[in-house]
């Protein structure tokens, strides 16, 4: 992908899981597009089916049925190895419960997929991020020294230090308290404007949702209503 944005395309995604009963479905049929550059929020119930929807999206889980396109890439006609690829290129998340690498200081945590990429301004990139989100005297700390704010905030820098064109965020306030997870949301959507990324965010907070310019709303597996904010 040449750009920073990207459109998504969502063709009858199914998924379906063994359990104690046989079989349960987690995802019925769901389809939906959404442009490059949008704002996208996916709502419901815990259980619904929303983080595992987020998961395929981001090729870290594989649908039973249904294509997932990524700016015209069909994620699962590609390798496994294919799509680790696709997602080192393309992507960043964000996880609730952050995934720093404890062994790993916050600097080193940032430059990791810069590294991974072979980018020689891999140190300077990081600590220009870090800086940014306002971590400037925070570089040589490990995670365990960070509060969990502050470890939200690395999460978000390494999510996009390399300008992916898609970001994924699943709950990304969800371990924090009321205070500093509207600060991370402002600091997200604040980066997100500035890098131009299409975001995909999951929530259970619908005023986190009210932020984002479209809402799906996920019940029982299936998309019960899909609302343009205004």
């Amino acid at each position: 992908m040449e750009s920073n944005k990207a459109s998504i395309e969502v063709k009858h995604l199914v998924k379906r899981v063994a359990d104690a009963t046989g079989e349960l479905c987690i995802l019925n049929g769901i389809d939906f597009t959404a442009q490059a550059g949008q704002t996208l929020a996916i709502v419901g119930a815990s259980g619904s089916g929303k983080s595992t929807l987020l998961g395929i999206l981001a090729g870290l889980d594989t649908p039973t049925e249904g294509r997932v396109l990524l700016d015209g890439v069909d994620l699962f006609a590609l390798s496994e190895d294919g799509r680790a690829k696709f997602r080192k290129e393309n992507l960043g998340f964000v996880f609730q419960s952050f995934q720093l690498l404890m062994h790993l200081n916050a600097l080193e945590n940032v430059m990791l997929p810069l590294e991974l990429r072979g980018d020689k301004m891999a140190r300077d990139k990081a600590e220009k991020m870090l800086k940014h989100v306002g971590l400037e005297s925070r570089l040589r700390h490990y995670p365990k020294f960070l509060s969990g704010g502050e470890q939200q905030r690395v999460a978000l820098a390494r999510a996009f230090v390399t300008e992916p064109p898609l970001l994924f965020a699943d709950e990304p306030t969800g371990s924090l308290d009321a205070a500093t997870g509207e600060a991370i949301i402002n600091l997200m959507f604040t980066l997100n404007r500035e890098r131009g990324s299409t975001l995909v965010l999951v929530t259970h907070d619908l005023s986190i949702a009210a932020k984002c310019s479209r809402v799906l709303t996920i019940s029982a597996g299936h998309l019960r209503s899909d609302t343009m904010n205004s």
